[in-house]
């Protein structure tokens, strides 16, 4: 294996002293850059997704021109419907539609969970040919869905502010929602688990959709599911949660064997410290549309978002994904900012 050159992200998941916080953005690989727009006008979605040396390229692109200290591989979260035998159709700028939604014990127990190592090869394969080209450079991310946000699209079949299907699924067939989202949790386990093996260094667990459930919703139908990702996945290497919208449950997440816990902006860095009770590394929270203002501005924001987390147990990164609207020189001055911080306490 080569040595890692820079393994700021995996000292910080670690808990060890660095010099200065990590710093990656999620959804890096891809809209925003001219790029990816180019490769985005030759190959569909789904077409990139599956093409490992398209999967690579697009990896890679952010590493170079961006200058982040990690990669995370080019995929979807709808790969692991896909794998389940469940149809996925994404149409640029609509977002994605599954036309066969999930709703009954017959369609329940149809879904595959076998085989991942078989149906979803081309991410492994990308993984493994994007760690071979990074040559050690930067740690390499490797994601899936959670179980609650994967059951919303199962259920609801395309996107949605309010997930009204999905939750009137959950409440009334409550017994089939958790037989879905157990099927959910153990392919993903396993999928995870096969990242790690194939080039992943850490793995990252997307519950975009978790804000949508109240804090006792979320108890019942998401956090018990995470964790049995992370307790599984936890001796193959360092899992991130990011459950978007949920500062209810840090204090709970904090006590999981994941190594760090992503953040969206709606929850102040001191009060997730004191949440979590400063036991697990933090990720975030920056908020995307702030990388459309002026570049001093986001430098200084980006300092005091630091200065307020503590460089130390900390990973910058962005409260949700990159829009497409980001000018390029916005988001490497998000990155230079972290770049340049120094740690008044070391």
């Amino acid at each position: 294996m080569t040595e890692l050159k820079n393994n700021l992200l995996l000292k910080a998941l670690r808990k060890e002293k660095v010099e200065r916080p990590p710093v990656w953005m999620m959804r890096q690989a891809g809209r925003y850059l001219p790029d990816y727009i180019k490769l985005r006008e030759k190959y569909d979605f789904f077409t990139r997704v599956q093409t490992p040396e398209l999967a690579t390229e697009i990896t890679l692109q952010p590493v170079h021109q961006i200058g982040v200290d990690a990669a995370i591989i080019f995929s979807d979260i709808l790969v692991i419907p896909q794998a389940m035998g469940v149809q996925v159709l994404m149409e640029e700028g609509k977002g994605p539609s599954l036309p066969n939604t999930i709703k009954t014990q017959k369609d329940i127990d149809a879904l595959n969970t076998s085989n991942v190592d078989e149906h979803l090869k081309y991410v492994f394969d990308a993984l493994a040919l994007t760690k071979k080209e990074l040559n050690g450079a930067v740690p390499l991310i490797g994601f899936a869905g959670a179980p609650w946000t994967i059951f919303c699209y199962m259920i609801e079949g395309k996107g949605s502010k309010t997930w009204d299907k999905a939750k009137q699924f959950a409440y009334t067939e409550t017994n089939l929602a958790h037989q879905l989202l157990q099927k959910i949790t153990t392919i993903t386990i396993e999928y995870l688990t096969t990242q790690l093996q194939s080039g992943a260094d850490c793995v990252q667990v997307f519950d975009s959709w978790a804000g949508s459930l109240s804090p006792e919703d979320f108890k019942t139908f998401a956090q018990p599911y995470l964790l049995q990702i992370t307790d599984a996945v936890k001796d193959s290497g360092p899992v991130i949660l990011f459950p978007k919208g949920t500062w209810y449950a840090l204090e709970d997440l904090s006590k999981s064997s994941a190594s760090a816990i992503g953040l969206d902006w709606t929850v102040s860095p001191k009060q997730a410290r004191a949440l979590t009770n400063n036991n697990i590394t933090l990720q975030g929270n920056f908020d995307p549309a702030k990388l459309l203002a002026p570049i001093p501005q986001i430098k200084k924001w980006v300092k005091e978002m630091i200065d307020e987390f503590g460089a130390q147990n900390y990973i910058a990164n962005l409260g949700h994904g990159i829009t497409p609207n980001v000018p390029v020189d916005n988001a490497k001055a998000f990155v230079e900012a972290v770049k340049e911080y120094k740690d008044k306490k070391n």
